[in-house]
């Protein structure tokens, strides 16, 4: 009768360590968290031939870089002449390797279906109030101080004739570099 008491016991004792180790928390231990990325300065993101979004930060470059800025008016997820212009050629290599190095891209971005921070929205509102924007996209070409040197949309034919383009529209401007 002891033997049974014993075994029972262990019975009932393995029984108790399986039901805790399966109530014990068992997720994997979590993955390393990756450091957040840092923001790029204005500076960076015109050496990478990004799009600010930033118009003062925009005008500072364009002095310092002696380069004209493409202002892109856009209304990224509702207009789709702006996504036929981003897709046919702002997003292309020929665009992105003219501007890298002889523009800075700059875009006022109406979304419907996102919100933009506030400040940003009042800046891009004002812009277009200030460049009498009255349809989408408008892209401006703009000196440093923001003067209009040249206005245009979107136009067939791809990213290397928007390029030769823009070159012509500078060239009549006199802001095209040699």
């Amino acid at each position: 009768m002891k033997t049974k008491w014993v075994l029972w016991l262990s019975v009932l004792g393995g029984l108790a360590v399986a039901l805790s180790v399966m109530a014990a928390d068992v997720t994997p231990p979590a993955a390393p968290k990756k450091p957040e990325p840092k923001e790029k300065t204005p500076a960076e993101m015109v050496a990478a031939g990004l799009w600010l979004r930033d118009f003062e930060a925009a005008k500072k470059a364009a002095g310092e870089k002696k380069r004209p800025i493409l202002v892109d008016f856009s209304g990224s997820d509702w207009c789709g002449w702006c996504m036929k212009l981003d897709k046919e050629v702002l997003s292309q290599k020929a665009f992105k390797d003219y501007a890298k190095d002889n523009l800075v891209l700059f875009v006022a971005d109406f979304p419907q279906k996102k919100k933009l921070p506030e400040m940003e929205t009042k800046q891009n509102e004002k812009l277009a109030k200030t460049y009498k924007v009255r349809g989408f996209p408008t892209v401006l070409l703009l000196d440093a101080e923001g003067k209009t040197l040249a206005e245009t949309g979107y136009k067939p034919g791809g990213a290397e004739k928007y390029v030769a383009h823009i070159k012509e529209l500078l060239t009549k401007a006199g802001e095209e570099k040699k």
